[in-house]
Parts: structure tokens; sequence; C-alpha cells
């Protein structure tokens, strides 16, 4: 099944939260970019407030759109070193350190984040390949104590699922994929979220 756009991934995804409708004190997070279109659409239906959960992907060297891990505020993941020399990791975990900071900055402003103690938090994303991003996500939001903490993702490869399926309360995934190759080729349109957007969205 393709998705027309985010939008529709987002109205999809709606159907199976229905369950969320009437729950108080719950909390969306989206992964930015991507993620903010379906995030903002879902938590303004479900009428929870909006934050990022931003995370950074450690790109290979040599392949770029393979991650070899994943970067947060509270730590990274990595999911295979490989050949990599751990002076790569170590140089890139820090340049991502202070990029993470600069777009808390750049999103919020002087906006303080949504506290999650004891909330509901619901963790979206427009799709997952890996999972490295979402399991730093994931390891972020619990550092915050949440009552409950949900993953929401219209698509994901196998191993990406696998992953995440018992790090957190619940997950909701429309389509869990043995022949994942990229997020993109799962919808009809799938343009590069812009800052400006996310900003506009968050807003």
């Amino acid at each position: 099944m393709k998705y027309l756009d985010r939008r529709d991934a987002a109205v999809q995804m709606l159907k199976a939260l229905n369950q969320y409708r009437d729950v108080a004190n719950g909390v969306v997070l989206a992964l930015p970019r991507g993620g903010v279109p379906v995030a903002r659409y879902i938590a303004d239906h479900l009428h929870w407030p909006l934050d990022v959960a931003i995370v950074k992907k450690i790109k290979h060297p040599f392949y770029p759109e393979f991650a070899l891990g994943a970067v947060s505020t509270s730590g990274y993941v990595i999911n295979s070193q490989g050949d990599i020399s751990g002076e790569y990791i170590e140089n890139e975990v820090h340049r991502l350190e202070k990029v993470i900071k600069e777009k808390y900055l750049l999103y919020r402003g002087s906006k303080k984040p949504v506290k999650l103690n004891n909330k509901t938090v619901m963790l979206i994303d427009d799709g997952m390949a890996t999972g490295s991003s979402m399991l730093a996500a994931i390891n972020l939001t619990e550092k915050e104590n949440p009552k409950q903490l949900v993953v929401a993702i219209p698509v994901a490869s196998e191993d990406a699922y696998s992953k995440i399926f018992n790090e957190v309360d619940a997950v909701f995934c429309l389509q869990v994929s043995s022949n994942f190759q990229a997020v993109s080729q799962y919808y009809e349109a799938f343009p590069q979220v812009t800052d400006e957007e996310v900003i506009t969205l968050l807003q």
C-alpha cells in the first residue's frame, strides 16, 4: 500500500489510534523533519500537545544512505560499527550533539519542552528504515519517566520493527515490510520537509 503523502499516512494512522482520543495527559513527540507533518495531524485530532524528539543518524562515511546508529541529547546507539574506526564514531557523535542543540533552539526558540513525566507519550515518524533514530528517541524519552510510551509509524522494515517492538509499551505500524528499501517507496509524494515547515507546524 502506498500513501498519497504524509497527511494521508496520518489519516490512516489515526484510525488505529482511536483508543487514545479520550486519554488525558498525552503528548505527541515527532521525529523531525519528516515525522512532524504526520504528528501534527494526529496531535490535533487527539487534542494532545506536540513537541519534537530530535535525533540524528550517524552516517557511514562511504555509504551515507546507511546509518551506523543515531545520536540524541541523552546519548547514542550503534547498530553496526563494522570496520569503521572508533575515532570516526566519536567525532560524529560530538558533531551531531552540537547540531541537535542548534536544531532545538531553531525549532523551539525560547519555548520550553513539554514535560513528559507520568504522561502517555506517542513517538511518531513517517517511516522506519533501520530503527536507529527511533531507538535513540525512545532512549531520550524514557529518561523523563513517561507513564506509557507508544510508537506510531505508517511503515517500517521488519528489522526496524523487531528492534523497537519490545522497547515500548505499544507499537502501531500499518505496514511491516520484508522488502524495504526506503521510506519514500511507500509514498506517492514524498517532498523534503524544510526547517521552516517544521517551525510553522510546531506553532
